[in-house]
């Protein structure tokens, strides 16, 4: 008799999950130029799924409680979680079949393991380290991520990298620490950035803020892990460094309203907003005020 072999699945190859996935994804990231972090938001009627084995570190997030049967050990097994329950896949493990049995929405946060590593590298060999799987698992802080990076993304996908970067360092760190084969203590550093350092990198912000900047390339500037920079970034500043460059980006947006040279459009254009709509978001939760009645004053 024929073994059937786990399914390999890739977040790269989205295409090839139809058939365990057969709904259409409702929000997901793209699958190239964010640093090897995937994100994707679904809702799947009473499908099943087989064994399955990932080439990233996947992190599943509940929405709403809902039923199921996993196969593990070779035992149909009946399963209920929460809605505040989470499920971590490890990157090249098996994992079980499961039957779901009702219509659920589910968050999945896909990293790639040179995410992981580059997210720490100052801090753990996370080369040597493996990931320890759960089926169920009571974490706040990654529903939280998954939650928070689902309400932005619904925003704008194309505006939200640095923010999504950040979130997702943050889940790295977290797998590392929690859910590692050893006990690892990450290691914390006090006293900011050296002042050369803060002004390169502030400096490089400020020349780049119509491009759409990513944690990786800003920390590099820094010769730093993304995990390492974002926090002597904020002792820095008092703000982690996607707020940064918001609020580099509004107060430039200002300065070239004001002058009226230019068309709103281009003005969001010009401060790294791809989506105008979501420019204006932007600026009034900064501001009090949107960018047309700003412009009005003038």
């Amino acid at each position: 008799m024929q073994i059937e072999k786990p399914l390999i699945i890739n977040a790269t190859e989205p295409e090839k999950l139809k058939p365990i996935l057969p709904k259409p994804v409702i929000l997901s990231t793209p699958v190239t130029g964010w640093n090897g972090f995937y994100f994707a938001y679904h809702r799947q009627l009473n499908h099943k799924i087989p064994e399955t084995c990932p080439d990233q570190h996947i992190s599943a997030i509940c929405i709403e409680g809902f039923q199921a049967n996993m196969k593990i050990n070779k035992q149909w097994q009946h399963k209920s979680y929460a809605a505040s329950d989470v499920a971590i896949f490890p990157a090249h493990q098996i994992s079980p079949a499961v039957e779901f049995e009702q219509e659920l929405g589910f968050i999945i946060l896909c990293l790639e393991p040179e995410f992981v590593h580059r997210a720490a590298y100052e801090s753990v060999d996370a080369d040597n380290v493996e990931i320890i799987q759960q089926l169920q698992s009571h974490d706040p802080l990654i529903q939280q991520i998954g939650l928070a990076l689902k309400r932005e993304l619904e925003i704008s996908i194309i505006d939200s990298r640095l923010y999504a970067e950040s979130a997702a360092n943050m889940l790295a760190v977290h797998l590392l620490k929690r859910y590692s084969t050893r006990k690892l203590i990450i290691k914390e550093y006090t006293g900011g950035l050296p002042k050369y350092k803060l002004k390169e990198v502030l400096t490089y912000i400020n020349d780049n803020l119509e491009a759409n900047l990513s944690l990786a390339e800003i920390s590099a500037i820094a010769q730093m892990s993304p995990h390492y920079f974002a926090s002597l970034f904020k002792q820095s500043t008092k703000i982690a460094p996607h707020q940064y460059v918001t609020k580099c980006r509004i107060d430039k947006a200002k300065h070239l309203l004001a002058k009226r040279e230019l068309s709103i459009l281009q003005v969001s254009h010009l401060v790294g907003f791809q989506s105008q709509s979501h420019f204006a978001k932007v600026f009034r939760k900064y501001v009090g005020i949107t960018p047309q009645a700003f412009r009005a004053n003038f």
